[in-house]
This record gives structure tokens, C-alpha cells and sequence, in this order.
């Protein structure tokens, strides 16, 4: 049973990894994997009363995952729709692209642990494209951008998907994550800045690219609808830690409120003048088949924790290597070829909690390695893949160009956590 259910989550593996030359979705891969998976396992055990609780139990951490998503990429959209993220961007003005690239890594670094790295790409990509008109100058900011949003989303707990897991989880609380990361994550980022600056010394930026279109929302709904939403982001750490309810139940009590103050702002508008700016349209914006990805990976990766694999795994890589750090970092630096949502996930079903408690070195150096591991590939990230796409960018050309820089930073952000670390605990 154990080698037909590797075979099979090895084979959905590649599909996903191989998802553009394969032309076959990543979350159709993912979907009929798990489905395979779970029903090789129910077959094959025998006992049918075990496997349907395990199933249960894993769908509801699952589903906390899931309903929390929904719930944050709603609110970005319904921000994004009332052009809320100008209230940043518009206060971004430079004539000197080193300097323009430092506001825009140290924005793109905050905002993204705000928000999350996925969001906080696409919103600085748009932004980098109304303030330069060249598209090769375009390429090494939205390099930038991918390894900002990467860094910025490992030290938060609402910053990255795999954060937001192990948060969930309870391997990490917020307080704890940011203390341990927040210094890695700022030199992870740091490094190539700093020679991305010294490349660019001397340029100049452009004109500006003309605006689109006529305004649909006036400064006050622009001001009002961005300060609501990112407080309805913000306070979901703040809700956890007073109410001990799962994070989920936050962002949906921030999204009813944010869609209350929708309601009363518009509330005088014509029903073909307020649609765009419903959360009924923000809804049919949210990218589903990434929503069911997550589904579908987290359940088949559900399967190796249910039947034991991942703690023969773990077992066997203690025995190989044996040090904790370096499986850590070997993890993040997989993470560049492979998706780190469903390694995050196979670390969390390895390691027990009961002997690697909240805020252990192994899950803040996980959320650090998977976080900004990726940003070495231009695939290896959800941040990356939308950067890739909005502009174009190809694949070699970021393995030729940033990668290099993205390695930099990542072996610095290492050193600098492992220093931390030992300074503080001995």
C-alpha cells in the first residue's frame, strides 16, 4: 500500500511541477491525486470507520485553511476595486530608479506581511508598470518585487500561505514568529537590494504611463475601503490571540465588516453603478482553481501523515543528516523547483508537537527556509508565477539575472537567523 500511494503522490507531483509543458492545471493534478491517494488507503486498510475519521479530521483543518483564503482574498479584491491601493502608490514619486527600487522593496516587504505575498505582488507589479514605461527596466524591479513579497510574507503569520499553516497549526504563534524571522527575513532581502542598487546607479526613470480610464470611487471611498481592509488583515492576529478562536473566524467577522461599510457608502448608487463595487463582483475575481489546489494538495499530502509515511521520512532524513538546521534549509531550497505548500505540509505531519512545541527552532526556520526559499526560481513561488505572468518574464532570464541574487540573500538570511538563534539561547 505505502509504494502505490508514493508512486501515485510522486506522479501528481510532477503534474503539478510540469504543469506548463504538461498543459494540464495544477489543481486537476492535485484533486484526482488526493482522490487516488485516499481511496488506495481505504481499500487497502480495511478498516473504513478509521480511515473516514482521519479523512474528517484532516478536512477540518483544512477547511479552516481554506475558509480563512476565501475570506483575506475578498477583502483585497473588494480594496482593489474601489482602487484602495492607490492611497500607497500614489505617494511613490522618484526620479532615480535606485532609489525608486528602495521604496519598492521596503514597501512591497511590509505590505506583503500585511496582506500576503501573492497580493502585494500583483499590486506593486501594476504599480512599477504605471511608473515605468521600459520593460526591461521593469524586469529587475518585479525581480525585486517577487523576493520583497517572499521575504516580507515569511516573518508574518498572515504574510504567506505556508505561515498561515503552521499559524494555524499551532506550530508558531505571531509574536513568536516575528521575534525569530523578522531580522532574516529583512537582510534575506537586503543583500540584493543592495546590488541591485549599485547596478542601476545612475538610471533614470522615465515619464510616467498614462493613466487608465475615468475614476469610479471618489478619495473618500478610495481612503475609507483601503484603512477598513488592511485593519480587517491586521486585527486578525489581534483576534486570535484575545478570543483563542481559530484565525478563520477573524477574517470572515473583518470581511462582514468590511462589507457593511460597502453597503452603507453605497448605498444611494444605482444597482449598475455599485455592482463593480459589491463583494457579489469581488467574489467572481478570486482565482478558484488556486483555492482548490490547496484542496486537493493538502489532502494528499493528509494521506502520507494518516498512513505513517512522513514519519518514516523524518525518521529516515534524522539518520541521513542529522542535523535539523540543514534538512531545514535543504526543505527552502527544494522549494524553489517544488510548490511550499505541500512541503510545509509534509514537515508539519513529520515532526510530532508534542516534542517540537509552538515556536520550536524547526517550525520559525521552516516558515523562514519554505518562505523565502522559493524566490530562487521564478516557479518556485505564488508570488513569482504571478510576477511571471503580469510581465512576461522569462524563465532563464530570472535564473540568469535573479536567481543568483535571490541565493545571496537566502544564505545570508540563514546565517543571520542562525546567529540569532544561538545568541539567544545559548
Amino acid at each position: 500500500m505505502h509504494a502505490l500511494i508514493i508512486v501515485v503522490f510522486v506522479l501528481a507531483y510532477s503534474a503539478i511541477a510540469f504543469e506548463h509543458p504538461l498543459k494540464v492545471n495544477k489543481s486537476a493534478s492535485a484533486l484526482l491525486g488526493a482522490g487516488i491517494m485516499w481511496t488506495i488507503y481505504a481499500v487497502a486498510s480495511g478498516n473504513h470507520h478509521l480511515v473516514t475519521e482521519q479523512l474528517n479530521e484532516n478536512l477540518a483543518a483544512t477547511a479552516q485553511i481554506i475558509f480563512f483564503l476565501l475570506g483575506a482574498m475578498t477583502i483585497v479584491e473588494l480594496v482593489d476595486a474601489h482602487d484602495g491601493f492607490e492611497v500607497i502608490t500614489s505617494r511613490i514619486t522618484t526620479t532615480s530608479q535606485s532609489v525608486l527600487i528602495v521604496l519598492i522593496g521596503i514597501v512591497t516587504f511590509f505590505l506583503s506581511a500585511m496582506l500576503d505575498n501573492l497580493t502585494t505582488t500583483i499590486v506593486m507589479v501594476s504599480l512599477i508598470k504605471k511608473l515605468l514605461d521600459n520593460h526591461d527596466d521593469r524586469l529587475f524591479f518585479a525581480g525585486i518585487i517577487v523576493i520583497a513579497a517572499n521575504a516580507g510574507g515569511a516573518w508574518s503569520p498572515i504574510g504567506d500561505v505556508t505561515t498561515t499553516m503552521l499559524w494555524i497549526g499551532g506550530q508558531i504563534t505571531s509574536m513568536g514568529i516575528i521575534k525569530s524571522v523578522f531580522l532574516a527575513s529583512a537582510v534575506n532581502l537586503m543583500v540584493p537590494l543592495i546590488v541591485v542598487c549599485l547596478m542601476l546607479r545612475g538610471k533614470l526613470v522615465g515619464e510616467k504611463a498614462a493613466s487608465n480610464g475615468p475614476r469610479t470611487t471618489t478619495q473618500f471611498e478610495r481612503n475609507l475601503m483601503f484603512t477598513v481592509g488592511l485593519g480587517a488583515l491586521v486585527m486578525v492576529p489581534v483576534f486570535k490571540e484575545i478570543t483563542h478562536l481559530p484565525p478563520f473566524m477573524g477574517i470572515l467577522c473583518g470581511l462582514g465588516v468590511l462589507w457593511l461599510v460597502g453597503e452603507l457608502v453605497h448605498r444611494d448608487k444605482g444597482d449598475e453603478e455599485k455592482e463593480p463595487l459589491t463583494i457579489v463582483h469581488a467574489l467572481t475575481k478570486i482565482d478558484m482553481s488556486c483555492i482548490l489546489f490547496f484542496i486537493g494538495i493538502l489532502l494528499a499530502v493528509a494521506t502520507l501523515e494518516n498512513t505513517h509515511i512522513l514519519t518514516e521520512l523524518a525518521t529516515w532524513l534524522n539518520k541521513v543528516i542529522g542535523q535539523q538546521s540543514i534538512i531545514v534549509a535543504v526543505i527552502g531550497a527544494i522549494s524553489a523547483v517544488i510548490d511550499n505548500v505541500p512541503l510545509v505540509a509534509a514537515s508539519m505531519g513529520m515532526y510530532d508537537m508534542h516534542v517540537f512545541g509552538p515556536d520550536h527552532f524547526l517550525w520559525t526556520f521552516l516558515a523562514f527556509c519554505a518562505g523565502t526559499g522559493g524566490s530562487m526560481l521564478i516557479i518556485g513561488s505564488a508570488a513569482g508565477v504571478a510576477a511571471m505572468g503580469l510581465e512576461k518574464i522569462n524563465f532563464f532570464w530570472y535564473v540568469k539575472k535573479i536567481s543568483w541574487l535571490a541565493v545571496l540573500g537566502y544564505i545570508a538570511g540563514i546565517l543571520v537567523y542562525l546567529a540569532q538563534f544561538r545568541l539567544l539561547h545559548g
